[in-house]
């Protein structure tokens, strides 16, 4: 994963606040577990959202993240400082690491939490593993994942389309890594890894685009590469002609809808 280096930037800008809200529901699943000082690691941290906003949530705890990528945690310092001041550098720690070999010792948090990072491991049994491993008898693990099987978005399709129409293969359609068909198969993969009293839900992140979010998603995070490559001008032809094509759609068609899968479980006491 340490490709993130590269895109830290575009995905600050362009896809993580996207995502965001459905990354911080991860913590409404917590409330009730949360004790003063209570300890919570979040494993594949990015530029930090999940990490902050649960430090803003309860000021009492004392948050880890990490993730493998120097570019997204040096992100993720400069957001905790913009929006927590002091109080991040008492109370969070962002650390470089891998989700399938944590450095913690034993029963060393109370919590951990992980957001749209276990689809994209190769050892994800392992990680979660790992998570149960840094847990304390009672500690709760709580992550949330892409959901297999997202519908066709119009948006997409259209930019495609007009690559497709200057000579430039679209890319292969799919699933993006490794994500669970169901809820119950996450939940499965949870229990396997030790954990009880495992729950687990399917949820939607929906977000509606505009013509220009859109177009600069498109360009300047997920097409990037192409798009730094192209001559300049034919790069603004590209550009003019989805966006013409994208301010014909409706409202509806410019909304993204992605199924979304959340799934609790606890270390035994």
């Amino acid at each position: 994963m340490s490709g993130y280096d590269e895109i830290a930037d575009g995905y600050e800008r362009h896809w993580g606040p996207v995502i965001r809200p459905a990354a911080e529901a991860v913590l409404d699943l917590l409330p009730g577990l949360i004790q003063p000082d209570a300890r919570l690691l979040d494993v594949g941290t990015g530029t930090g959202a999940l990490a902050i906003a649960a430090l803003e949530r309860w000021p009492q705890l004392r948050v880890t993240g990490l993730d493998p990528s120097d570019g997204m945690l040096e992100r993720a310092r400069v957001a905790a400082d913009r929006r927590l001041g002091e109080h991040a550098h008492g109370r969070l720690d962002f650390v470089q690491g891998d989700a399938a070999e944590l450095s913690a010792d034993p029963a060393s948090y109370d919590v951990v939490v992980s957001s749209f990072v276990l689809q994209l491991l190769d050892q994800r049994p392992t990680a979660m593993r790992e998570a149960r491993r840094v847990l304390r008898p009672g500690g709760t693990f709580a992550w949330v994942a892409w959901l297999a099987g997202e519908a066709p978005f119009r948006a997409d399709e259209v930019a495609n389309e007009v690559l497709d129409e200057y000579g430039f293969d679209p890319p292969e359609p799919g699933a993006r890594g490794g994500e669970p068909p169901s809820a119950e198969v996450a939940a499965a993969a949870t229990r396997r890894a030790g954990f009880s009293e495992v729950r687990a839900h399917e949820a939607e992140l929906v977000h509606a685009w505009t013509p220009e979010s859109y177009l600069a998603f498109f360009a300047e995070f997920d097409e990037a590469t192409l798009f730094e490559d192209l001559e300049r001008g034919e790069r603004r032809r590209i550009v003019r002609d989805i966006g013409t094509r994208l301010r014909r759609l409706s409202v509806d068609e410019l909304t993204m809808r992605l199924p979304t899968v959340y799934v609790t479980g606890r270390v035994r006491p």
